[in-house]
């Protein structure tokens, strides 16, 4: 019971430390699709893969093609995406992070790193 009740505040902590990482101004305020999209886009950076506008477009049944398409839109004009034409054919545009978004995911890992592990008092 102990260590659920840990897991519990360290999480709510976290959830704590992203909302004010929310407010900061050096970020745009994100929708929840925003968001959710950008998340998954940055699992696939992760692995170091590339991802075209249309494959970002198709990430998850939760988020319609319409609405993924406009929230790529919306996070470009925000400067947290641009996008690359690929080198062989310039019909294919790729999704990529801009350095306000790498920042942005820098932030969110220290968040949880704080989380974890708190200063003592």
């Amino acid at each position: 019971m102990v260590n659920q009740s840990k897991h519990s505040t360290t999480y709510l902590r976290f959830l704590s430390l992203v909302q004010a990482i929310r407010e900061i101004p050096t970020f745009p305020a994100m929708d929840p699709v925003e968001e959710r999209l950008l998340t998954m886009l940055a699992a696939v950076w992760h692995l170091e893969k590339k991802i075209s506008v249309l494959q970002a477009m198709s990430l998850t049944d939760e988020i319609s093609a319409t609405t993924a398409h406009r929230r790529l839109k919306t996070l470009r004009k925000k400067g947290m995406i641009e996008l690359d034409t690929d080198k062989t054919d310039s019909r294919i545009k790729y999704v990529v992070p801009t350095e306000l978004a790498k920042h942005y995911f820098v932030t969110l890992g220290q968040a949880l790193d704080k989380a974890q592990h708190p200063n003592p008092l």
